[in-house]
């Protein structure tokens, strides 16, 4: 790759690439459940992500091309405790990734912590608790917010996989909700039928009277 090109494809990835760190470093934390390999899996995402920006045609969806890139990632080294990533050209991007030190770090820290007081211990210990692909969705589409077409991208799916995964993994959020209520005792038996898994169109929810 000639000087030119070098330099145009580094504007497109500063412009286009970077504005989405705090975003992937967000999922990435939720994925691993472990800041260093948050940080980690996002070295490795912007790694690809660099290497392979020719593939990137600008002004598409960047962000979903950077979620897919993240995604696979954690699917082929992380998820088996892998916690080595690629080492190529990382002096190219290290200006890049230390931003997450310098800037993004502390910002998204701070948010995973009030997410985890705002739902609670169990409510977290239920999330980790799903499968992989029911986790994924439902962080990418009740936490992240995003849309049905953004998540069909990241995870290549069908709009329709997406739907019906979706509400099979709220359903299972639902019910491992309810489960913690009952054994805690938030849920007493004269009240359990009215407090029962309620699927929601609009997130994961327990049904009140």
């Amino acid at each position: 790759m000639n000087t030119a090109s070098r330099s145009r494809y580094d504007d497109l990835f500063q412009k286009e690439m970077v504005p989405h760190m705090s975003l992937l470093y967000n999922y990435a934390l939720r994925l691993t459940n472990n800041e260093d390999d948050a940080k980690d899996l996002i070295q490795d995402t912007y790694l690809k992500a660099y290497r392979f920006i020719d593939k990137y045609q600008s002004d598409t969806n960047a962000k979903a091309w950077l979620f897919r890139i993240l995604k696979n990632s954690f699917i082929n080294n992380y998820r088996k405790s892998s916690r080595t990533p690629e080492q190529v050209e990382y002096n190219e991007v290290e200006e890049y990734v230390d931003l997450l030190k310098a800037e993004s770090a502390p910002v998204t820290d701070m948010r995973h912590d009030m997410y985890d007081n705002m739902l609670g211990d169990d409510v977290v210990r239920a999330m980790e608790s799903l499968n992989e692909e029911f986790r994924t969705i439902i962080i990418l589409s009740d936490l992240e917010e995003m849309t049905y077409e953004e998540i069909a991208e990241i995870l290549e799916i069908p709009l329709g996989t997406v739907r019906s995964r979706l509400h099979r993994a709220r359903k299972a959020m639902q019910e491992k909700l309810y489960g913690f209520a009952v054994k805690h005792g938030y849920i007493t038996k004269s009240t359990a039928a009215a407090f029962a898994p309620k699927q929601s169109s609009g997130g994961f929810s327990l049904a009140t009277a």
